[in-house]
This record gives C-alpha cells, structure tokens and sequence, in this order.
C-alpha cells in the first residue's frame, strides 16, 4: 500500500467515507503525494500525451489565437498571458513563437503560469528558457494570484482534472457516491451515501433520468469558469478552453485513470495515476454566462484548428521535410483534425469580454448577432 493511500485508509476509518472529489484531489494535488505534484506524466514514456505534445502546429495556431485576441482588445500596452495547468511549457513556447509575427505582441504580454508541480514548474522553466529571447514567466498556484489587468487565458486539458463529484440515482433519490476502504482493508471501494442529496445539487437536465443513472458534478470547475469569466468582464481579455467533453449537460460515468497511456483502475494506488472526468461545456458555459461574459462554441477541436489554418501550417512544414517527417506531419495533423480522434472529441470554447468580436476560428450564430 502506497503512503498516499495508507494516509486515506487512516482518514477514511476516522470520518467516514469521502467524496470522488476529495479522493481526486489528495490523489492528484497532495503536496507530498500527489500525482501532479511529483511526477512528469507527459509524452511517450510518461502516462499521456496532449495535443501540444503531438505537434507544433497546436500550439503555434494558439498563440495565433492570442495573438489576434489582442489586436481586438485594442493593443493594451500590457496584457496578462495565463496558462492554466502548463505541462512541460510546450505549447506556452510554440504559442510565443508563432505570436512573434503581431507586432508589439510580446512586447505587451506579461506570462503566467499556474501549476501547482514543482517538477513542471523546473520543466516550464527549462523549456521557456530556451527561447531566443528567453521567456521567464511568472508563477501561481491559483488563478486568483494572478494581477489585475487585461487578460488572455489558455486552458489546455484543465478542466478534465478538476474534482467531481458523482450521484446515483436510487429509489430514495440522488445518492453520493462516495470512496470507502475495501472489505479486506487493502484498497478502496466505492458506495452510496445513506441518505439522498438535496436535488438542487443535481443539474436540471438529468434529475428525472432512469434509475440508477449518474450525474457528474464539478463545483471546482463551475467556479473557475466563473472566476476567468468575470476577470475577462471586469478588466477585459477572453480564455481559450479546450479538453475533452460534451456539449450538453446528460447522465454520464466518465470517471477513469491513466497511465503509461493506458486505463488503470480509478481506485488503485491513488498518486500513481492520471484520474480525470469529461468535461460538460454547458455547466460551463452557464457559469461563464451568468458573469456577462459572451461565450463563443463550444466546436470540435477540429473545425477549430482548420478556421484558424492548420492546413496551409501542416503543408508549408511540409515542404522543408523529408518522406519520414512528411509522414510524422500528416499523422499528427489526423491525430489534431480527424472527426474520429481528437477532432470532434476536443472541444473548444472561447469566453470573452461582450465588447469585443467573436474571436478568431469561431463563426457568428445567428442568435449572437446583436441588433
């Protein structure tokens, strides 16, 4: 048995069982144990891989995005340049590259990076330093840390890892799920509240769903799409949100661990292991929303990426390549693009200060067109 899970074996047995969310965030945030706070989990010999990490071509066409973003601002002097949950600092440093091409741009761009790893931060540092000139961002552990001022938000598969809760419905209503010790004391088990939770916890959209469905809920979630929305509002700016997910609040389990780019038991050695949830665009535009912040898609990664030019980037790379790097260039460009990948299962949304225009690889609905 790990430390980590001796420590929730001791915690449990005295409070009684705890919420996914807690189990998610002592798995993944414990200062000492947690997942993120020891390891790098990127790339071909860690856990996963994301998108940054498949290609340049990701993040160059972000820092495009933020580019652009701030030409609609009006050029502010200085703009604060957030990303949540950095990696390694791939896409931070693929992004700065390719902004190089706006004029004034890095000149105005203050970069921050919030990660609570001091295993990334030395790797975000790493990385950053290498640029020609080097970058040498600030760091926080929360968003709130970040000053007051004009901002550009990246959020590149953050939310997928915010704690959830999960609810079931029984016969005596929406019950917890909640983590307790195994029967044989070794590991952990998964069990229903004794009592029903007050249904206001359950979004509308499922409260009437078929018996024994679940509902996911992050609080976590909710309240930083608040909080980067209303920050967009008050001092103007917008955010980039792109992770896995739907489109519509529904019944769902998506609670799963990885690791070494495989499914791992969610339960089993917590802090060895990636655990995440998908992410509902809809809870998330709501909460946007509610702050006055204009909210844009969310679109499949896919159609967003070529809105912003990812063919005419994959072909130009193509043409200083050979055979072997022309092929490494198509296949991450259907790994980014194809409807049956990451495509259509990546979603994209862009929350915004109302006052500026729909932002770049985001078309105008109808309904968004003001009179």
């Amino acid at each position: 048995m790990t430390p980590l899970s001796r420590r929730l074996v001791q915690m449990i047995r005295a409070d009684g069982p705890i919420s996914i969310a807690r189990f998610m965030s002592e798995a993944l945030a414990h200062p000492r144990y947690g997942y993120y706070v020891r390891n790098d989990p990127l790339g071909r010999y860690g856990d996963f891989i994301t998108a940054p990490e498949v290609s340049q071509m990701f993040g160059e066409l972000v820092g495009l995005w933020c580019a652009d973003t701030w030409l609609s601002m009006g050029r502010p002097e200085a703009v604060h340049l957030v990303e949540l949950g950095p990696g390694r600092g791939t896409l931070m440093a693929d992004a700065w590259r390719a902004a190089g091409v706006q004029t004034g741009f890095r000149e105005a761009a203050r970069v921050h990076l919030v990660e609570i790893s001091p295993v990334l931060r030395e790797r975000q540092a790493s990385t950053l330093a290498e640029l020609s000139p080097p970058v040498r961002p600030t760091w926080h552990h929360r968003f709130a840390d970040v000053a007051e001022g004009p901002i550009i938000v990246i959020a590149n598969e953050l939310f997928d890892a915010l704690p959830i809760h999960q609810f079931q419905r029984t016969l005596e209503g929406w019950r917890e799920r909640l983590v307790d010790v195994a029967l044989d004391g070794q590991g952990f088990r998964l069990v229903l509240a004794p009592r029903a939770t007050d249904a206001a916890a359950i979004p509308g959209a499922v409260r009437d769903a078929p018996l024994a469905s679940v509902s996911e809920v992050s609080p976590a979630a909710i309240a930083l799409a608040a909080e980067i929305a209303e920050r967009a509002v008050r001092c103007g700016g917008g955010a980039l949100v792109i992770d896995y997910g739907v489109n519509e609040t529904r019944p769902r389990d998506t609670l799963q661990a990885v690791r070494q780019h495989d499914y791992h038991p969610v339960l089993q050695a917590p802090g060895s292991a990636d655990i995440c949830a998908h992410v509902d665009f809809a809870v998330l535009a709501e909460a946007a929303r509610a702050t006055g912040a204009r909210l844009h898609g969310p679109i499949g990664q896919g159609r967003f990426l070529r809105a912003l030019g990812i063919d005419a980037r994959c072909a130009k790379l193509k043409a200083g390549a050979n055979s072997t790097q022309r092929a490494a260039i198509d296949s991450a460009y259907q790994r980014l693009t194809d409807g049956t990948r990451m495509g259509e299962l990546f979603k994209v949304l862009a929350i915004t200060d109302p006052v500026l225009p729909p932002p770049a690889g985001f078309e105008v609905h109808p309904s968004e067109v003001r009179a």
